[in-house]
């Protein structure tokens, strides 16, 4: 706690020193900045006509950093030894586990207070690199794209920016995440952007696996919790994850997520109604008719299948799951588009194929 504390002092002192001299084109870790100022950097580039992006990944960046040359550069910066002896120390204080301390002869503590600040002054070697060369680039962090306006150009950029970080700053590139590509087949901060000359940000494939992937965990069918437990915890992940990724600019799909959502509930819930007479009485509660609610508890169909149906979607309406407390990832003023059906299909049907 004490080095947590001390490291917290000190990076208030040099970061507002430090932060003015920084790039504009740098954007992690910096008071003011945030990732959806660099996605909406990024955006801007693309649409200037940069249609290719030289997209850099460093390998084990905060595990490799090199301390002679890190403390080098916080020797440009601060004359005082005391603090240098004090920084040198931190890098060097080793990593304990299982009762032994390894040294650290390479990198910055992650997790530490001052580590983004010191990763951030070793990595502004690139950005000055970048400037003094002329290239569109955005930086968050150790994820960085360089956008030029051919596959040739973003090759050559490519090659050249390897050879400058592994003699400079001995860094290596990542090859095997690293490449050369439109921006529409690449992600950046978890978007990736439309093609065209008015390019759209989008919600990265990756980043809606992930997302229907934690969604599953938390509206399993064989977890045994109740409605209300489930709906709690998936409404604090919704809220999170729409206060990141509301950023994008495709509603139809966040609306789809939600349908999704809903229906995963409704195969939940129909679930622990369990048997058909039970069932029964509680379609007829809510709402469905006799006949409706007699004909869909005496389906073969399963719980997925039956999410859909008509029945459900008249006792389980949208409604009752707002009554619930469910968070919405869509605003509900925003109008659908015409072929929402063709660009769900881009994603794998978000809103209809058995999870």
């Amino acid at each position: 706690m004490l080095d947590r504390f001390i490291q917290q002092a000190v990076l208030q002192v040099l970061q507002a020193d430090w932060d003015p001299t920084f790039s504009e084109a740098s954007f992690g870790f910096r008071p003011g900045r945030s990732a959806h100022q660099a996605v909406e950097r990024a955006q801007q580039h693309i649409a200037s006509g940069h249609g290719f992006v030289v997209d850099l990944d460093l390998e084990k960046f905060f595990d490799r950093v090199n301390h002679d040359i890190l403390m080098g550069l916080v020797a440009k910066r601060v004359a005082d030894k005391r603090i240098l002896k004090l920084i040198r120390g931190l890098l060097t204080a080793g990593v304990l586990a299982d009762g032994l301390v390894s040294p650290t002869e390479e990198g910055t503590p992650q997790g530490g207070p001052l580590s983004p600040l010191l990763s951030n002054l070793m990595l502004d070697v690139l950005d000055k690199e970048l400037e003094k060369r002329g290239h569109c680039f955005v930086r968050y962090a150790d994820d960085c794209n360089i956008y030029v306006r051919s596959q040739k150009a973003g090759e050559r950029v490519m090659a050249s920016i390897e050879q400058f970080l592994t003699k400079r700053l001995k860094l290596k590139i990542n090859k095997a995440k690293s490449a050369v590509a439109k921006p529409n087949v690449r992600k950046f901060l978890g978007f990736s952007f439309s093609s065209g000359l008015q390019p759209r940000r989008l919600i990265a494939p990756q980043a809606i696996a992930r997302f229907k992937a934690k969604a599953r965990e938390l509206t399993g069918r064989m977890r045994g919790q109740s409605l209300p437990h489930v709906v709690g915890k998936l409404s604090r992940y919704l809220s999170g994850w729409r206060g990141y990724f509301g950023f994008c600019e495709t509603p139809w799909l966040l609306r789809g997520l939600d349908g999704w959502i809903r229906r995963r509930l409704r195969a939940l819930i129909w679930k622990q109604w369990k048997r058909g007479p039970h069932r029964v009485v509680e379609l007829r509660r809510r709402g469905v008719g006799r006949d409706l609610a007699a004909q869909t508890a005496s389906s073969p169909c399963g719980p997925w299948r039956l999410s859909s149906s008509p029945a459900l979607n008249i006792a389980l309406s949208n409604a009752y799951f707002t009554s619930l407390g469910l968070a919405p990832l869509a605003s509900s003023t925003l109008l659908n588009p015409p072929n929402r059906r063709i660009r769900t299909r881009m994603y794998g049907g978000v809103g209809g194929a058995e999870p």
